[in-house]
């Protein structure tokens, strides 16, 4: 047995955690730029303590998903501005352009040196500079990931920046910022964390670590997503869900994703579509292909049998079968209210170059099966 761990340096859970902000970036600098969703006001809190340790702050926000450009005005921002330290506060989007303009800051040159499949793919040779995470949704975990996805337009794609030097000096995951989501926000930023911990732990590359760290949060997210979205102020299952991010974050870091993400980051970069959105319609026929394919082509895979703790997991009942659990997460999106990949602009007509794309996808590489061609076109299909 050999597997490796990375992680945030530290990591800080629990409601109220926000509070202890201040204390902890003092020694970092005296200058940041915060990075925002598309409403900085919602920040207002972060810089209150920051001031309050007499630190400069300059507020860098963005809207929608993160892309390349995005990236550069990012770390021109922070030469502007004179900031020693990155934070991120909102959505994975917020934190994966902090991650990025972190990491940019003490390695020069432009984004696509070291962007993987469409740039060049330089190793990020420096540690990034002090990049401080805090998440106001319970979805990606990326203020525990290593890896800062961004879109590039020109190549209709969405790629990773990625480096363990590129991980959180800290992270404060504090669920009272979870509250005030929006209730799509709450549906498909939780089946993209629910999905984050079903993947790694089918994955061809799951190890015992995160083995335990997933089976936990599977039974939370069961548990505690539909009450999150149907009481929003449900403070227990906020909590839960906060955890069933970070959890994601902690197991997508260090086993492998899966066809659902295999599929995201291309859909992403092809149409304005919310990256939890993607992953929350995509994850019931991702699991039911995978199954199937599973019995057709290696029947005796401890995939099936993972699949079937998963279903176990998920509705509580030890007699349940692998289709038991496809079935449970399917009815759960319909629940949400999760709507259709044709809502996005998805036509038959791009199905050849969405799969093409899919298939050479770092995600797509972590899936229990090699899914063919024509398995992949059912689940675009049945997905739409």
């Amino acid at each position: 047995m050999r597997f490796d761990f990375i992680t945030a340096a530290k990591f800080f859970f629990g409601a109220g955690s926000l509070k202890e902000l201040g204390g902890l970036v003092a020694p970092f600098g005296k200058r940041a730029l915060v990075v925002t969703g598309s409403n900085p006001d919602r920040a207002a809190v972060v810089t209150d303590l920051l001031k309050a340790q007499n630190i400069e702050v300059v507020v860098f926000p963005t809207k929608g998903e993160p892309s390349v450009q995005t990236a550069r005005d990012g770390v021109r921002a922070a030469a502007d501005s004179g900031s020693e330290m990155v934070i991120g506060f909102g959505g994975g989007s917020a934190l994966d352009t902090a991650k990025a303009i972190a990491a940019l800051m003490t390695n020069p040159g432009d984004p696509l040196d070291y962007l993987e499949v469409i740039g060049r793919g330089q190793p990020i040779k420096n540690a990034s500079a002090p990049f401080i995470a805090i998440p106001t949704t319970a979805g990606t975990g990326s203020e525990v990931t290593s890896n800062a996805v961004l879109a590039s337009p020109e190549h209709q794609v969405k790629v990773s920046l990625r480096s363990p030097l590129m991980l959180a000096r800290i992270a404060l995951v504090d669920s009272l910022l979870t509250h005030s989501s929006p209730l799509d926000v709450t549906a498909q930023s939780g089946l993209d964390a629910l999905t984050q911990v079903i993947e790694p732990f089918t994955s061809n590359k799951a190890n015992p670590l995160t083995d335990a760290i997933c089976k936990e949060a599977i039974q939370r997210a069961a548990n505690s997503l539909q009450r999150a979205y149907e009481k929003p102020d449900d403070a227990a299952a906020r909590e839960d869900m906060a955890f069933v991010s970070l959890s994601g974050g902690l197991a997508l870091a260090n086993a492998k994703l899966g066809a659902v993400h295999g599929f995201a980051g291309p859909f992403g970069g092809m149409f304005d579509a919310p990256h939890g959105g993607i992953c929350a319609r995509l994850l019931p026929f991702v699991m039911d292909m995978n199954v199937r394919a599973l019995r057709q082509r290696q029947p005796e895979a401890d995939y099936l049998r993972r699949y079937e703790q998963v279903a176990r997991l998920l509705t509580g009942d030890e007699r349940a079968t692998a289709e038991d659990g496809v079935k449970w997460v399917y009815r759960l999106t319909q629940t949400l209210n999760i709507p259709g990949l044709a809502t996005y602009g998805m036509t038959d007509a791009d199905l050849p170059a969405l799969i093409e794309k899919s298939a050479v996808a770092s995600s797509m590489q972590g899936n229990p099966i090699k899914l063919t061609a024509d398995e992949m076109r059912d689940i675009l299909t049945a997905a739409a």
